[in-house]
């Protein structure tokens, strides 16, 4: 025995409906629905959805259940966090303090050493991809810049940078200025 449809709605109200929809596949089930309250077997509403016959009476139980709005897809619940707001707040205390090289090993945190931390200190195992969004919600970016060590002369920098000899300079002036023969 199939189960029925809501009395409240018809076939005119289930299109217009699909009409005004912006998600397509809200549209497809409704107009689905809609031959149904015309008298179609459920098996042509199949046909027309593209969808087989458990998949029509799923839309049934929505649409009764949450009306046109209930055909909408929803985003997948996926799964829960590995990290709780402990974690998270040990995460950011560390990031902003950064490594300790004698401690850490390391001279600046690279996504990969955050998650082998986690796993030292609470025995939690994050992919890398994973830590990086959850470093993203938390406001975190990744810097491009190389590490600078804190007893580095202010001017010492300059010093090193590669500039053009003069006499490149002067030998194209010279050209420009002389007299062509």
């Amino acid at each position: 025995m199939p189960v029925p449809l809501r009395s409240d709605f018809d076939a005119f109200q289930l299109r217009s409906a699909a009409r005004k929809s912006k998600d397509a596949g809200q549209a497809r089930r409704l107009l689905a629905l809609a031959a149904i309250y015309e008298g179609a077997t459920r098996t042509e509403a199949a046909k027309i959805g593209g969808v087989t016959l458990q998949i029509v009476r799923d839309w049934v139980l929505k649409f009764n259940a949450h009306g046109p709005a209930g055909l909408i897809d929803r985003r997948a619940p996926g799964q829960p966090s590995r990290l709780n707001d402990t974690h998270r707040a040990a995460l950011a205390g560390i990031v902003e303090s950064g490594p300790i090289p004698a401690i850490h090993g390391v001279v600046r945190w690279r996504i990969v050493d955050l998650c082998q931390w986690i796993w030292e200190e609470f025995r939690v195992s994050v992919a890398p991809q994973t830590l990086s969004r959850e470093l993203r919600a938390m406001g975190f970016r990744r810097l491009s810049a190389r590490p600078r060590h804190h007893a580095q002369a202010e001017g010492a920098i300059e010093d090193f940078k590669k500039t053009s000899p003069p006499s490149w300079t002067k030998s194209h002036s010279r050209r420009a200025s002389s007299p062509t023969r």
